[in-house]
């Protein structure tokens, strides 16, 4: 099918064919698991949190838990707080856990249940916690329904108890696997920082194979942390999309004052974040990191010629595309197709601060680099644009597969989902370490596609 996509590019008026994102409530369940004994619950039908469920247990490799509000026809005429009001009481009833929360979906979005109301005047037991984010299906993507999400823990925990703010730093690490979770935290320990990470979804949902099930395990943000987080120094957003919202309203709420980074994928973006961490607490950075980012520069200038006028399309969402694209300029490759499903700023609801198409072509501007950039696209779009001009590697989730192999393509997998591949989100992209991951990842595919096409006299043993 993807070998009848059509090479001419015509304007489209409405729709999208093959998106580059999905809805909101994904991304909002991901958030919630990052809280420590919580329960995601979607206010919806079964089929939206079954989908969801899935959709994350795939990637993850991990089962992943939440409750939903079960619409029948009923609720979808009369509204689901009676829904919501059970639902709450059993689950605490039956799974205790700490706190839940709640996400809506498009069908309660449309009927416009009030869920703070339903929330107040439900049963909820003592010492337990209810939060709640709106996250509408049909606007923004996954990534919007994650930064609303984390928001709401903001709106609802966060407290300013303190007269003077503590020397520590709220992390609020976007839309990223637990490795990469794993590999920021690291970081800010080396540093010799005290920080709050959240959401946090280490040891949630990459947790230990121990012979005896947990419903909640030990990782994940605590409730008391997440109410600290109103008593920190600063907040360090990484990633405009995902983190930059919640990390204003907690400066908004409780004067922690917001910095907004990139998501730290590459020699550059990491460098930003540890001169961020060092400027704020005025820390030494140790050798170990310093040590990580000198073997980064070997490994970049003993490869160059690996990647060098190399042409490269990259889709995904915006907060990793956009640091990326950073990554590969630095590379000496040449990213000539840039894409993301979510949609880019401009006041539309459900989407947030950052402007990906702005961003993206002023990297491209400063490098001399000529190319196409879309916020709110699709991949029916980038095929056709691959098509019209052919690139050297594609990066990108595993929906990227059916291009590659409709235009024999060498695919880099990242970013989420990978659905055809395991183990990735234990390892970090972030970081220096998640840099020379990823050398090797785009390495690998260019040399590999070099053995397959060569001629026998050109098959060469040292590369």
């Amino acid at each position: 099918m993807l070998d009848c996509t059509p090479k001419e590019i015509r304007k489209r008026t409405g729709g999208m064919i093959n998106p580059a994102k999905t809805c909101q409530p994904i991304g909002a369940m991901y958030a919630a698991l990052g809280i420590h004994r919580c329960l995601p619950h979607s206010h919806g039908s079964q089929g939206c949190c079954s989908y969801h469920r899935m959709h994350l247990s795939r990637h993850f490799r991990d089962p992943i838990m939440a409750s939903t509000s079960s619409f029948t026809e009923g609720a979808s005429v009369f509204g689901g707080g009676a829904n919501l009001k059970t639902a709450i009481k059993n689950v605490f009833a039956i799974y205790n856990p700490d706190i839940m929360a709640v996400h809506t979906t498009c069908l309660s979005e449309t009927i416009g249940d009030d869920l703070p109301t339903f929330i107040r005047t439900s049963e909820v037991p003592e010492g337990k916690l209810v939060i709640h984010a709106n996250t509408p299906s049909y606007q923004g993507s996954h990534v919007t329904g994650f930064s609303n999400m984390t928001k709401g823990m903001v709106n609802y925990l966060s407290e300013a108890s303190l007269e003077t703010k503590k020397e520590q730093a709220n992390v609020i690490p976007g839309f990223v696997n637990p490795g990469d979770m794993r590999e920021i935290k690291r970081i800010v320990k080396t540093m010799g920082i005290p920080f709050i990470m959240f959401p946090d979804t280490t040891g949630v949902v990459d947790t230990p194979m121990t012979g005896k099930y947990e419903m909640f395990p030990k990782g994940g943000t605590t409730v008391p942390e997440l109410i600290d987080t109103g008593n920190s120094k600063v907040t360090l957003a990484l990633g405009s999309y995902a983190s930059s919202d919640a990390a204003n309203q907690l400066d908004r709420k409780c004067q922690v004052p917001a910095v907004t980074l990139k998501t730290p994928i590459g020699i550059k973006a990491t460098d930003e974040f540890l001169m961020a961490l060092m400027n704020k607490f005025t820390v030494d950075v140790p050798y170990e990191l310093e040590e990580e980012r000198g073997q980064l520069v070997d490994i970049m200038t003993d490869t160059h010629f690996h990647f060098h006028g190399k042409k490269v399309a990259i889709f995904g969402d915006p907060d990793i595309v956009i640091a990326m694209t950073e990554f590969v300029l630095s590379l000496g490759m040449i990213p000539i197709h840039v894409l993301t499903g979510t949609p880019g700023s401009g006041g539309a609801i459900g989407t947030m601060v950052g402007n990906f198409e702005d961003e993206v072509k002023s990297m491209l501007k400063d490098a001399g680099v000529e190319g196409r950039v879309k916020a709110a696209g699709d991949l029916f779009e980038l095929h056709q644009w691959i098509k019209n001009e052919p690139v050297d590697l594609l990066i990108g989730n595993t929906y990227g597969k059916y291009i590659a192999r409709a235009e024999d393509i060498p695919l880099v997998r990242l970013g989420f989902p990978i659905l055809d591949r395991s183990v990735h989100s234990y390892l970090p992209v972030v970081g220096y370490k998640g840099a020379m991951r990823l050398l090797e990842m785009i390495s690998n595919a260019l040399l590999e596609r070099q053995d397959r096409d060569a001629k026998d006299e050109d098959f060469e043993l040292v590369m």
